[in-house]
C-alpha cells in the first residue's frame, strides 16, 4: 500500500505474488536471520545464567539456597523471553528490507535503482558472475 498507493486487498495480493516470485531469497534470509536470533537468545541467556551464578557465588547467597537451580530457571526464562521480544525486530527489519529489495528489483527490470552504491557494485558483481556461469 505504501508504495503503489493501491487498495488493501489488491496490496495484499501483490505482496503474496511478491513472495512466491521471490521465495527463495525470502526463505534464505529469513533462515539466516532466524539462525542469527538463535544464536542471539542463547548466548544472552547463557551470559545472563553465568552472571547470576558467580554473583550468587560471591555474595555467598549459594550455601543459602536449597538449591541453584530454582533462581537460574527463572533468570533464562525471563532472558528468553526478553531476548525473544527484542530480537524479534530484527527479523521484522530483515523482512522489510527484503521486501522493500524486491519492490525496488520488480519495478526497474531486474536491477535495483535504489540504495547506496556499494550495494549496486555488488549487485552487478553477483549478476556478471551467474551470467558467465551460466554460459
Amino acid at each position: 500500500m505504501a508504495v503503489t498507493g493501491d487498495s488493501f486487498f489488491s496490496s495484499a495480493w501483490s505482496g503474496f505474488l511478491l513472495n512466491l516470485k521471490h521465495g527463495v531469497k525470502f526463505f534464505f534470509a529469513i533462515s539466516i536471520a532466524k539462525l542469527f536470533i538463535l544464536l542471539g537468545k542463547l548466548g544472552i541467556v547463557v551470559a545472563n545464567l553465568v552472571t547470576l551464578y558467580f554473583l550468587m557465588e560471591l555474595r555467598g547467597d549459594l550455601k543459602e539456597v536449597g538449591s541453584v537451580y530454582g533462581p537460574m530457571i527463572v533468570v533464562g526464562v525471563v532472558s528468553f523471553l526478553a531476548s525473544s521480544m527484542f530480537l524479534s525486530l530484527f527479523d521484522e527489519s530483515v523482512r522489510a528490507l527484503l521486501t522493500c529489495l524486491c519492490v525496488d528489483i520488480d519495478a526497474n527490470q531486474g536491477y535495483p535503482k535504489f540504495g547506496p552504491a556499494t550495494f549496486h557494485d555488488n549487485y552487478e558483481k553477483k549478476i556478471a558472475s551467474k551470467t558467465h556461469e551460466m554460459n
